[in-house]
């Protein structure tokens, strides 16, 4: 019999682990690249490795589910997926910043039902599962409890496609002018997925983000949900795959940023 959702949880921890434990011994070079062609060539370097431990950890789990890096397009709407990334925030990594992470998601019928986020910096994981429960490190997420905008730290992002999505950038630019004033701090500290998982356990007040960024989203949509957080697009609806923005945050906070990126 395969293993229940819940009880995948420990295998996927492991394999995160495990990468993060790979990724942590690479010897980078000093400087950032010099050009975009370099990025690419170091990114590889790191990402290839450290995915084809993922597979080597988890193929034998669901063999029938395929990885998201094979598909061409959007995720299917029947089956499973495993959405995966080895180096999230791998921008960070190369720039010698702490605000990376490894993510891996199980996504059934479109819908993530288990997900694992590891900080190998800072030696935390926070781990969900649909109707489980997000838990950081064994312990239960709380988010935050502020009721104004005003003392509020909010989180923002950017995905990696925006340039192909004008009206994304436009939305981004727009809902800046609209929190900068009325939040205590606006501040991007990617990766996306870490800081919503940073807003569900409180340490962030509110994420929003414009644009499809179905591959940073998708699982941790998932533990904002399982920690209590309203989780919608820009629009207020329920978030859902290939919607083209996203907000996070406890209820109350969640309706004055709805309403001061809506007006």
């Amino acid at each position: 019999m395969p293993p229940t959702d819940h009880q995948l949880l420990g295998p996927m921890t492991e394999a995160v682990h495990a990468v993060g434990a790979l990724l942590r011994t690479l010897d980078l070079p000093p400087e950032p690249a010099r050009d975009r062609d370099e990025f690419l060539l170091r990114f590889s370097a790191v990402d290839g490795p450290a995915l084809a431990l993922m597979h080597e950890r988890l193929g034998p789990l669901r063999p029938a589910a395929v990885w998201a890096d094979e598909l061409d397009t959007r995720l299917p709407e029947h089956g499973e997926v495993w959405l995966a990334d080895a180096v999230d925030g791998a921008v960070q990594l190369l720039q010698g910043l702490p605000q990376w992470c490894v993510s891996l998601t199980l996504v059934r019928e479109r819908r993530a039902v288990a997900t694992v986020l590891h900080s190998p910096l800072l030696g935390e994981t926070c781990t969900a599962t649909s109707g489980g429960g997000a838990r950081r490190d064994g312990r239960p997420m709380r988010p935050s409890v502020k009721r104004t905008l005003d003392a509020a730290l909010l989180g923002t992002s950017q995905p990696p496609g925006i340039a192909r999505e004008p009206e994304a950038v436009r939305g981004a630019g727009r809902s800046l002018s609209a929190l900068l004033p009325k939040a205590g701090a606006v501040r991007n500290l990617g990766a996306t997925s870490w800081q919503i998982a940073d807003t569900a356990a409180g340490r962030l007040d509110g994420f929003w983000q414009y644009g499809t960024d179905d591959a940073n989203l998708t699982g941790p949509a998932l533990i904002a949900a399982e920690a209590g957080l309203a989780v919608t697009d820009l629009a207020g609806r329920p978030w859902r795959v290939g919607a083209d923005g996203f907000l996070a945050a406890p209820q109350p906070l969640h309706s004055l940023m709805l309403a001061a990126i809506r007006d």
